[in-house]
């Protein structure tokens, strides 16, 4: 049975996709780092909206902001970040959704998806927008 290939130096593997989380709660990022990265996708972390804003994103990433943060919003933050012409998916995640709060996070392409983060919904999403090879 032939051996499978292996990346050589000349052809090396491409990194994975990476997840952006914006989450001021530390315990849910590194809840969510871990099973995200157990699943095979590089993560970045911020716990605010203006560290997010000084952040180099990645060209091929997903955005994860929580509506609540402090200072900056989740969803101010996406708003700047769409005026700048970054175009990345976001998925916006809060415990404060509102028939309004889904309008405004339509209006900077943004899903989102209710906490508690209860079954696989935000993980389906991640996949959805970042497959991984």
């Amino acid at each position: 049975m032939p051996a499978s290939p292996t990346p050589s130096p000349a052809h090396p593997a491409p990194a994975p996709p990476t997840v952006v989380l914006v989450d001021d709660d530390v315990a849910l990022l590194q809840a969510l780092r871990f099973s995200l990265e157990i699943d095979g996708y590089q993560v970045a972390t911020c716990e605010t909206g203006e560290q997010l804003m000084r952040m180099a994103l990645p060209a091929k990433a997903c955005l994860v902001i929580d509506f609540r943060l402090s200072g900056l919003s989740g969803l101010d933050a996406l708003d700047d970040l769409r005026r700048r012409g970054v175009a990345l998916p976001a998925i916006l995640i809060t415990s404060y959704a509102s028939p309004s709060l889904h309008a405004r996070a339509r209006g900077v392409q943004a899903t989102v998806i209710e906490k508690p983060l209860l079954g696989d919904a935000l993980f389906a999403r991640i996949r959805e927008f970042l497959p991984l090879a």
